[in-house]
């Protein structure tokens, strides 16, 4: 039997985290504090218990609409340059603390314009906060890296305006871009010409597909888009079936994700409460993990689902009983599918990851020897 990993060693176990959004891991303490420091005054509770009570009833939603209610409010705070730094930098330092030693976090910055900054505060606004957010983790011990991932909305029509963003600013911390909001009704393709744009720029780009819609969402976005990555791809085990004896069969579409190794980035937690799937214990990540997809582990939103990469993980250990090797697995993974350059990548897994990884198999196996040396007195 795999050893099982302790929580402990979960937590301290290095992290790459490449979905995560900026507006969906608040703490609810902040959300309280730029409440009355912006004059936002809708927010359905008034302490700070009541805050994360009712933003956790979000994993009640059952639907990614229903579900994505609930961002009215943190965007309803960040609508300052201050607010916007402040929650990135706290960003930066809870991901930090939590052992992610490299995250992509993603954000719509139209989302932030509603009292009239513009896209470009918005962004360099976040970009400053990353920047401090980092820094303070640094000075406490944690090394972490933090690119910035634009949204443009699909129920919106700032795609290339976004795109534009993203080119702008991709020497300054700027990784890539991606589209987000609900699935269904707002295909990929509504932006064709803002994905054309990003290939003729050498421009990186997600997409998220299969969480709220099906597998024409997933082709649309592969096909049609040319996505680099999947945003959850959850959905393309619709395109595996079963023999009698139990072998998988993959249609074409999965056959084609998984041979171009097309990254996946799941969010167990996040898509048992938008309805996606029932439970952890039926998330198919553990099927695509066995069928070697080039599955990564991923929050989504910290805030909304109550999670953490540390609690994403132990209930995978919990549901799946995967150890040290599966978890490394899944965070090279997410190295390897990062949107920095090749070498930047290269030393991140061979300088943190395989190192952090090995420290902690070194420490179980001495943990075991001093074990039985007391046990034998």
């Amino acid at each position: 039997m795999p050893d099982v990993p302790s929580l402990d060693q979960i937590q301290r176990a290095p992290k790459v985290l490449l979905h995560d959004h900026l507006d969906g891991g608040l703490r609810p303490a902040t959300v309280l504090e730029l409440a009355e420091q912006t004059g936002y005054d809708e927010l359905p509770v008034s302490d700070e218990a009541g805050v994360a009570d009712w933003f956790a009833a979000a994993a009640e939603a059952g639907s990614l609409e229903e579900y994505l209610r609930r961002f009215t409010h943190t965007v309803g705070v960040m609508q300052t340059e201050d607010a916007i730094s402040r929650v990135a930098a706290e960003c930066a330092e809870d991901l930090a603390a939590d052992g992610v030693a490299y995250a992509e976090v993603r954000y719509a910055p139209e989302l932030s314009t509603h009292r009239g900054l513009s896209l470009e505060a918005v962004v360099e606004a976040i970009l400053d906060g990353f920047r401090k957010g980092t820094a303070r983790a640094a000075e406490a011990g944690r090394r972490i890296r933090v690119g910035l991932l634009l949204c443009a909305m699909r129920h919106e029509t700032r795609a290339t305006e976004i795109a534009e963003l993203v080119v702008r600013y991709r020497d300054d911390g700027v990784v890539g871009f991606d589209i987000a909001g609900p699935e269904a009704g707002f295909p990929p393709t509504r932006f064709l010409n803002a994905f054309e744009y990003l290939r003729r720029a050498n421009c990186h780009f997600t997409i998220h597909a299969g969480e709220g819609f099906g597998l024409p969402s997933i082709w649309e976005a592969i096909q049609w888009c040319g996505a680099a990555r999947l945003g959850h791809g959850v959905r393309i085990v619709d395109d595996i079936d079963f023999g009698a004896d139990g072998t998988p069969k993959l249609g074409r579409l999965a056959a084609f994700v998984r041979d171009r190794r097309i990254p996946l980035e799941m969010c167990p937690t996040s898509n048992v409460h938008t309805g996606t799937v029932a439970s952890i214990a039926e998330h198919p990540i553990a099927l695509l993990r066995r069928l070697r997809f080039r599955v990564t582990v991923n929050t989504d939103n910290r805030l909304m689902s109550q999670t953490s990469m540390t609690t994403e993980f132990s209930r995978l250990v919990d549901e799946f009983g995967y150890d040290l090797d599966d978890l490394q697995w899944v965070t090279v993974n997410a190295m390897k599918s990062a949107f920095i350059p090749f070498d930047q990548r290269l030393a991140l897994i061979n300088e943190v990851i395989k190192p952090g990884y090995s420290a902690l198999r070194s420490e179980t196996v001495f943990g075991k020897v001093a074990d039985h040396h007391t046990a034998i007195g």
